[in-house]
């Protein structure tokens, strides 16, 4: 048997490859490649630095200067207040001192003004029955707590008073002995505890023909009347 003989082909660049390393591959880099992305680095941050400098100087010199201005102003008001003030000074004693009768008619005015701020004030603070006389009487409580003491040596006397009020309506009135003296008024005086019981105080004040209404507030009823008399 014949044994088949190889086939001759045409030689090509298959059969004879190059030395080394063949294909895709990336080759060494040289130093200004590698060192370009750490130089873009170092710029950005100067570039932000410069601009976070100049931002902060120009915030502290506008603060700056508007402190300035505002101080200056200031002096500015000061002294304009303070001349206006010299000037008024001055206007007013060239006045005083070339009108003696514009003088004597501003004391006359201010001395009428005092007498009648005095009138007003005495007749604000007048006696309590007569500025507490214009309380309506629908306000009086004929129900509330009356204690009738006898500051006098009558024996009986505060009973007969709290009858005269039991006729005249109340409904809880108790005649009793004062425990300290001392602390007595000298003329026949009704008490009250606050100003709900005013119109009451001066109802019982006006059955028993008393003058004198004086509020009290450490009373420990809401009405109490002082016999002295």
């Amino acid at each position: 048997m014949n044994e088949k003989q190889p086939v001759a082909y045409p030689t090509d660049e298959f059969d004879n490859p190059p030395q080394g390393p063949v294909g895709l591959h990336r080759g060494p880099r040289s130093f200004g490649a590698r060192a370009l992305p750490y130089l873009v680095v170092a710029a950005v941050a100067v570039i932000c630095g410069l601009i976070i400098f100049f931002w902060a100087s120009g915030t502290f010199a506008g603060s700056s200067s508007s402190a300035s201005s505002a101080t200056q102003t200031q002096t500015a008001s000061a002294k304009a207040s303070e001349s206006a003030s010299k000037s008024s000074a001055a206007a007013s004693a060239s006045v005083s001192a070339s009108s003696p009768a514009a003088s004597q008619s501003a004391s006359a005015s201010a001395s009428q003004s005092a007498s009648a701020s005095a009138s007003d004030s005495a007749s604000a603070s007048a006696s309590p029955s007569q500025s507490q006389s214009s309380s309506p009487a629908a306000d009086v409580n004929r129900s509330s707590s009356v204690v009738v003491y006898n500051g006098t040596r009558r024996t009986g006397y505060a009973a007969q008073q709290v009858a005269v009020l039991q006729q005249a309506g109340y409904t809880s009135v108790t005649p009793s002995n004062p425990r300290n003296r001392s602390s007595l008024p000298q003329n026949s005086t009704v008490w009250y505890q606050s100003e709900s019981d005013l119109a009451t105080a001066q109802d019982v004040a006006a059955k028993l023909g008393i003058s004198q209404v004086v509020q009290v507030s450490s009373l420990g009823t809401p009405v109490a009347v002082v016999l002295m008399q």
